[in-house]
């Protein structure tokens, strides 16, 4: 596999006490470059690079770089880079949607048909391996001094309950009050009006439906901005449809238009390697945030809707068989972005973390959510509270402790505010509280936290103010060990990385890092900033070890092992094993990634095999393709090998 050197390690490496001559004949003018010069040497020796890894940039040809916002390692090995329009206007404005494959082994890359703007989207893993992708943008922000012309949300009404409605983008709403005029963005459909009768008088009762659509004036100019309320006619309705259908809006000003999502959904299907349409959400959602269950369908939560609105509490349902969503009977609001895992009790651990979009005062407080009853028991002792926006959760390995972390984070908002905390909580404790872990190397929102094979936790990166601004990206990482509760710091990244960043966990025991989306180029914000391509490899400490043990699958590949069913795997290394882990495949968006999960799999050994027992809970190890590795007596890991458990009606 071929990597491109990173710029620094690119230069020609000159030992320590070359570097310190040439410094000292030279004077101080040239003390910076011996100093880097030094660095670059110190940090390709041997014993560094295993006492604190290294890190390498991937070599991606030009036509396949893109804005990576999303990631996600699909069961054949390879990463699929999502960036729909990559947070560029100009790019949704062409309808240029990207989407690459990238093959870590062979570092090969496949740009892939990309449907619809699936810029801010949810992603979660199928049961089949699929990757189910819902949601995305349907229209860009525009801040107020950039609005040219009057808009908001227009209800549309429908008295008729013989008949539902579509109304194309472009239909004309005209105020009664006013004599304004203005027109919808989006296609339309309003259902029929519902019709109930009473069963003791035969009363028949007929509540009209409605539909939401944005709609903005045929003009520019403040002129055409409305004031109060008013009900608007449909243009080209007449007789009772005229009388029948409606619409009614409050005002429609300049005021500043966030964005606005889709209802759109696909699985990306990793054998076929494209995008297949499913069912739409009933709710358009931009930021949502989808979690795998036990039973292998998919919730989704939150977002933006189709006029820019945080979805208000109308939380759904995928099954993975249908194809098809429905409402949760009972509504719950989360802001955009919740940092929503499944529990071993089946139910929703909300760890408070999220990112954008929502009230400061409502559905902040971390809590255990039960969807049956909908119920909600708010987890106590979170530090900084205030400040759990773009922060970074994890359930700590393995998985079976149920102990979860929530790293870094900032205000609301563009809020200043950010803070160094991490935040552990037990829900195996009586009654769970959070308590305050080592603290994190800087003050960061967006830091990146993944699993490794060994139970530790890699983190990276982030920056301690809103998208870098004032040149705060944070170039650091640390390994935190959950056994001994303690972190220790680890190889520099080599870019900054904030907003739009991520990191997974790669089959062979690496990590990648991708993304961010600073805001300025400069200390003084003066600079715009420009998207980070980059693509970086880091190596482990544990990768520079003398020996490695090997996992070899002589059956069917990949073999499908039901709960509580054993696997036995080839092995050299088989005496120096000391634990074997389930690791399910991550994927990353916007400082979150409540995929990943590390079990502890019970296994036993012969001469040349490992024999690994799953878990029975299925709310411990949702369906899907998970990564199997063992780790010997130095602490260094196999390989991975995959493994799919099969779905709930199949075990």
């Amino acid at each position: 596999m071929k990597y491109r050197p990173s710029r620094r390690t690119r230069r020609i490496a000159i030992g320590g006490a070359a570097v310190l001559v040439l410094a000292g004949l030279n004077g101080p003018a040239i003390w910076g470059f011996a100093s880097e010069k030094y660095h670059d040497y110190k940090i390709n020796q041997p014993g560094y690079k295993a006492d604190n890894g290294h890190w390498n940039v991937v070599d991606v040809p030009k036509k396949y770089k893109i804005n990576t916002i999303h990631a996600a390692l699909l069961h054949t090995g390879k990463v699929l880079l999502v960036a729909g329009s990559g947070n560029n206007a100009a790019n949704f404005k062409a309808k240029s949607f990207r989407t690459v494959l990238w093959d870590p082994e062979k570092n090969t890359f496949k740009n892939i048909p990309t449907p619809k703007d699936l810029f801010c989207a949810g992603h979660t893993q199928l049961p089949d391996g699929k990757l189910l992708v819902a949601g995305g943008t349907q229209r860009y922000e525009k801040l107020g001094g950039d609005v040219t012309r009057a808009g908001g949300l227009m209800i549309v009404h429908n008295e008729d309950p013989d008949k539902p409605k579509t109304f194309p983008a472009g239909t004309v709403f005209t105020g009664k009050a006013t004599g304004k005029s203005f027109e919808s963005k989006d296609n339309l459909l309003v259902p029929r009006a519902k019709k109930t009768a009473d069963p003791k008088t035969g009363k028949v009762t007929v509540t009209a439906s409605t539909a939401r659509v944005y709609v903005e004036a045929l003009q520019k100019g403040p002129e055409h901005e409305t004031g109060l309320t008013d009900n608007y006619t449909i243009k080209g309705l007449t007789g009772a449809d005229a009388r029948n259908f409606y619409g009614i809006a409050n005002k429609l000003s300049f005021d500043k238009k966030d964005f606005q999502g889709i209802k759109d959904s696909y699985e990306f299907d990793p054998v076929s390697e494209r995008y297949i349409t499913v069912d739409p959400m009933n709710e358009a959602r931009w930021y949502p945030t989808l979690t795998t269950l036990q039973d292998g369908k998919v919730l989704s939560v939150s977002g933006l809707d189709e006029i820019g609105q945080v979805v208000p509490g109308k939380n759904e349902i995928y099954d993975p068989k249908t194809k098809k969503w429905t409402y949760l009977p009972k509504q719950r609001f989360f802001p955009t972005y919740p940092a929503l895992f499944l529990t071993d009790q089946g139910k929703i651990f909300y760890t408070g973390s999220n990112a954008g979009y929502g009230p400061a005062d409502q559905g902040r407080a971390p809590g255990i959510w039960d969807l049956k009853s909908n119920a909600f028991k708010t987890v106590p002792g979170m530090s900084d509270p205030d400040a759990l926006e773009t922060s970074m959760s994890v359930l700590l390995p393995p998985a079976q402790d149920q102990r979860y972390m929530v790293l870094g984070g900032g205000g609301v908002g563009e809020d200043q505010k950010s803070t160094a905390k991490t935040r552990i909580v037990d829900l195996h404790a009586k009654d769970p509280r959070f308590k305050d872990g080592p603290d994190l190397y800087a003050k960061a929102r967006y830091p990146s936290s993944v699993i490794l094979p060994d139970d530790t936790v890699l983190t990276t990166n982030g920056s301690g103010d809103y998208r870098g601004r004032s040149d705060s990206n944070v170039l650091k990482a640390e390994i935190y060990d959950p056994k001994t509760n303690r972190k220790r710091s680890v190889a520099d990244p080599l870019v900054g990385r904030n907003y739009h960043s991520g990191a997974l966990l790669l089959p062979d025991g690496r990590v990648m890092t991708f993304g961010s989306d600073s805001l300025f180029g400069d200390k003084d914000n003066t600079k715009p900033a420009t998207f980070q391509q980059q693509i970086d490899l880091y190596t482990p400490p544990y990768l520079y070890n003398d020996s490695r043990p090997d996992l070899k699958d002589t059956g069917e590949r990949p073999r499908t092992v039901r709960l509580g069913g054993k696997a036995t795997f080839k092995t050299s290394h088989a005496a120096t094993i000391r634990k074997a882990r389930l690791i399910r495949p991550g994927s990353f968006t916007h400082v979150t990634n409540i995929e990943q999960r590390s079990i502890a799999l019970d296994y036993t050994k012969t001469a040349d095999s490992v024999t690994v027992t799953l878990p029975k809970d299925p709310s411990l190890v949702p369906p899907g393709y998970y990564m199997v590795n063992v780790v010997d007596d130095q602490g260094t890991p196999s390989k991975a090998v995959w493994l799919k458990v099969p779905e709930a009606a199949d075990r």
